[in-house]
């Protein structure tokens, strides 16, 4: 059985590979458009899954306040991609990638004001000690 961890691995995973295949990707074309191309094979992939897997009998089931957490959601997925895919445009992938993923800092204190999350002296520490890390690769 695949745990949480072990798809959050994966996930770091592909986002490294992301941001090499972005980065060769976007190369001669605009950012911009380079997000909305691939904003569409995911798309396409995403409901791929969902339809192989029977689940778009869901979607009946989604309640208001759901919809408008993920419009939000997805709103703030496409600003990111396109500060993303920008910003691989302008810079090395090198030190793109580690400046977002001091995206850390950000969640871990949206989870602590709108969730309610604990909030540890290893989790802090933890943090620090990456975005420490992201600045030496800047450097």
């Amino acid at each position: 059985m695949i745990t949480w961890w072990m798809f959050a691995l994966l996930s770091a995973a592909f986002a490294g590979a992301t941001a090499i295949l972005a980065k060769v990707g976007v190369m001669g074309i605009s950012s911009n458009l380079a997000t909305a191309v691939r904003t569409c094979v995911v798309l396409v992939f995403a409901w791929g899954i969902v339809i192989a897997n029977g689940e778009q009998r869901g979607l009946s089931k989604v309640g208001g306040r759901t919809l408008v957490f993920l419009i939000l959601s997805g709103i703030a997925t496409g600003a990111s991609w396109l500060a993303y895919f920008r910003a691989l445009q302008l810079g090395p992938a090198s030190k793109v990638a580690p400046i977002d993923k001091t995206s850390l800092a950000f969640t871990l204190t949206l989870a602590v004001l709108f969730l309610k999350e604990p909030l540890t002296w290893k989790l802090v520490l933890g943090v620090v000690l990456m975005i420490a890390g992201a600045l030496v690769t800047i450097t």
